[in-house]
């Protein structure tokens, strides 16, 4: 009888908690988060692509994306590191300031094969999306683009990647499973899916015009 008692005790608590956390989820107030877009610099994207596992275009505006409450651009003005450290074109200061235009004086170019970059957030932020724009002034397609979080600058702690489309393991962070996608003024929007890091991490190498490497704005929207 004693047992009894105490397994409905244990279900009584246990349904509890269960109804909590879901009050809790269901109480954070989901809002679209606020982008703002430079000015599309080319309209529609071109058929003629022999590139794997490209995306097609959507043919209208990405749809919104919802994220709790207070959610914002926390990688604005924060610091960035690179594996080349003297640009072709530009400053890698760039890549933080808020500019997304694609024309002359708001891009970074750094030089061929596989290079990334890598912000400071300087703290932990728990991060829902992060969106990328490399050079959308043309249709151009970047390969094995790859992003990641970690918890320490040197991504030895806690990495997780979130995005990759390096199909054959050319860049030695793993094969990807991600589709290739053309740049546009809407940049890539990555589903960061809540991960908790301060460190942000982005490959790329090349694209399908030359072996050059560029960007133009990341944004890491957290909280």
């Amino acid at each position: 009888m004693l047992i009894i008692k105490m397994k409905k005790i244990i279900l009584t608590f246990t349904l509890l908690f269960f109804t909590s956390s879901l009050s809790s989820l269901s109480a954070q107030n989901m809002v679209p988060i606020k982008i703002d877009l430079p000015k599309a610099m080319f309209v529609g994207t071109p058929t003629n692509m022999s590139i794997e596992k490209l995306e097609k275009p959507l043919g209208k505006p990405r749809p919104p994306f919802l994220a709790p409450e207070g959610t914002k651009n926390v990688a604005l003005g924060k610091a960035v590191t690179s594996t080349d450290d003297m640009p072709i074109i530009g400053e890698i200061d760039y890549i933080t300031d808020g500019d997304k235009d694609a024309d002359e004086g708001y891009f970074v170019e750094l030089g061929p094969f596989s290079q990334n970059i890598v912000i400071d957030l300087e703290k932990a932020y728990d991060i829902y999306a992060i969106v990328v724009w490399h050079f959308h002034k043309q249709p151009r397609v970047y390969f094995d683009v790859i992003v990641q979080v970690a918890d320490d600058k040197d991504f030895t702690k806690n990495v997780r990647t979130i995005f990759n489309n390096d199909l054959d393991n050319s860049s030695g962070q793993g094969k990807g499973e991600d589709w290739h996608y053309v740049e546009t003024s809407e940049g890539k929007l990555i589903d960061a899916k809540g991960e908790k890091a301060r460190y942000v991490r982005l490959f790329s190498k090349g694209n399908n015009s030359n072996d050059l490497n560029h960007y133009i704005e990341v944004a890491v929207y957290g909280k």
